[in-house]
C-alpha cells in the first residue's frame, strides 16, 4: 500500500514528538520514503541527528536554507510528496494553518502544498477544548485536512481528558487510509454513528441502546474505498475507526452542529440513533427522592431533526442516506419516513428485541429508494457495511 510512497513529516514541538521516530519506523517497514520537517520547537524534544537515521534524510529545518533552495527550494518540497503528515500537530501549527500564517518552514510548506494533509493533534487538553482551538479544527475540516486523534488519557503534565498524541500505529493506519486508491478517492463522506445522551441532570440521562457498530464499520469501509471520513459520533461502545476524522459528541443538538460544520460533503450517512426528545427543565443538581413517592415531573422539547435539516438545507450532500430503526410495519414506516425526511435512500431494520440486532453483531437491513424495498440477507454488520460504501461508490460515481 505504502511502497514507493513520499510522506513529508512535520515534527512539531510537545513531549508526543518521541512517537514521530516509531512513526518513521513503521513507514520505512511499509517502503515509504520519508522527508523529515523538525520544527525549532520539536528539536526541542527530538533531536535532528535521530529523526535524520531513522528517515535515512536530511532533516528540513530553516527556511532559508540556501543549499535547500538551490537543490530544491522549500515550494517544491511541500509538493513532490504523497502525503503531508504533520505529527504531532500543536495548537500554534493548527492556527498557522487555520488562519494562513506562514512564519517558518512548517507553515509554508503547509501553506503552500496542493497535497493532502493529515494532522495528528496533540496538546494539553484545556487547549484542544478552546474555543479558539475547535474553531480552527473546524475550519481546518472543512477546508479538507484529515485528523487523527487525539486519545483521552494522562497528559505529561499531570491532567487528563482529549489531548494526547494518537498511537503510531494508529497514525499509520490513517496515512494508509489517507493514500487509498478506490473509487471514492477524493470524495468527503460525512457518518454519524452511535446514540445522543439527552441530559434529566448532571447524572442522569436519556439514551438508547445504540453500540454504534454499524456506524463505525459503514466509516470504516468507506474508507477503505478511499473516502475522506467525517465521523461524528455520539457517546458509544464501540471505538471509532482509525484513518478518519473523529468528533464526539453527547446530545442532538451538538450533533447537528458538528455536522453542519463538517459540510461540504459528496454523500452523508446518518447512521446514528438520535434520541427525539430533550429535557427542557433539565436539573441543574442531581434530582432526589423526597419520601412523597412522586416522580419529579420532566417537560420535553423535540430534538432537531438532522436528517431533514441536512436533506433540506442549502449544503446538501448530493447523495443523503438515512437510518430507520423500527419494531414494525418496517418497510411501511421507512417509505413514509424517506418521504418525510427528504432523503435519497433509508436502511430501515426491525430492531425488536426478539432480533438481537440493537447492539448485536448482526443486521438484516431493507434498502428503501426511489425503486423500491431491497431486502438484503441477514449478515454480519461489517459486510453490510462494505455493501452499503460500494452502493455508494456506484451512486456517486454514476451522478
Amino acid at each position: 500500500m505504502l511502497a514507493g510512497k513520499r510522506i513529508l513529516l512535520i515534527i512539531g514541538g510537545g513531549i508526543a514528538a518521541y512517537k514521530s521516530l516509531l512513526l518513521i519506523r513503521l513507514l520505512k517497514s511499509a517502503g515509504a520514503a520519508v522527508t523529515p520537517v523538525l520544527t525549532r520547537a520539536g528539536a526541542e524534544f527530538v533531536t535532528p541527528l535521530s529523526v535524520a537515521a531513522l528517515a535515512g534524510e536530511k532533516v528540513h529545518q530553516a527556511l532559508f536554507d540556501l543549499t535547500d533552495e538551490a537543490e530544491m527550494g522549500h515550494i517544491q518540497l511541500s509538493r513532490v510528496a504523497d502525503l503531508l503528515v504533520v505529527a504531532p500537530a500543536t495548537a500554534d501549527l493548527m492556527a498557522k494553518l487555520a488562519t494562513g500564517r506562514a512564519e517558518d518552514l512548517a507553515s509554508n510548506l503547509l501553506l503552500a502544498t496542493d497535497t493532502p494533509v493529515l494532522m495528528a493533534p496533540a496538546m494539553n487538553v484545556r487547549m484542544w477544548q478552546h474555543p479558539a482551538t475547535q474553531r480552527n479544527l473546524a475550519t481546518l475540516t472543512a477546508d479538507g485536512v484529515r485528523f487523527v486523534g487525539p486519545d483521552q488519557g494522562e497528559m505529561a503534565c499531570g491532567e487528563f481528558g482529549p489531548g494526547r498524541m494518537a498511537e503510531p500505529e494508529a497514525i499509520f493506519a490513517a496515512i494508509t487510509a489517507a493514500l487509498a486508491e478506490g473509487p471514492l478517492q477524493g470524495r468527503h463522506v460525512l457518518v454519524t454513528s452511535g446514540p445522543t445522551h439527552e441530559p434529566i441532570d448532571p447524572v442522569r440521562y436519556i439514551a438508547n441502546r445504540s453500540s454504534g457498530a454499524q456506524g463505525t464499520a459503514i466509516a470504516a469501509a468507506l474508507r477503505d474505498l478511499g473516502a475522506r471520513v467525517t465521523f461524528v459520533t455520539g457517546p458509544a461502545t464501540v471505538p471509532p475507526p482509525y484513518g478518519v476524522t473523529v468528533v464526539k459528541v453527547e446530545t442532538a443538538r451538538q450533533m447537528l452542529e458538528a455536522v453542519e460544520a463538517a459540510l461540504p460533503a459528496a454523500a452523508a450517512v446518518m447512521a446514528a440513533a438520535v434520541a427525539d426528545w430533550r429535557v427542557t427543565n433539565e436539573g441543574v443538581q442531581k434530582m432526589k427522592k423526597d419520601g412523597s413517592g412522586k416522580a419529579p415531573a420532566l417537560e420535553f422539547a423535540e430534538n432537531p431533526d438532522i436528517l431533514a435539516t441536512l436533506s433540506k438545507g442549502p449544503q446538501r450532500p448530493r447523495l443523503m442516506v438515512g437510518f430507520a430503526a423500527e419494531t414494525e410495519h418496517v418497510v411501511d414506516h421507512a417509505t413514509a419516513k424517506r418521504a418525510r425526511k427528504g432523503c435519497d435512500w433509508i436502511v430501515a431494520n426491525d430492531v425488536s428485541p426478539a432480533t438481537d440486532i440493537m447492539g448485536g453483531t448482526e443486521n438484516a437491513v431493507v434498502l428503501i429508494s426511489d425503486t423500491g424495498a431491497e431486502h438484503w440477507p441477514r449478515m454480519a454488520k461489517d459486510q453490510v457495511a462494505k455493501k452499503l460504501a460500494q452502493r455508494i461508490a456506484d451512486a456517486l460515481q454514476n451522478s
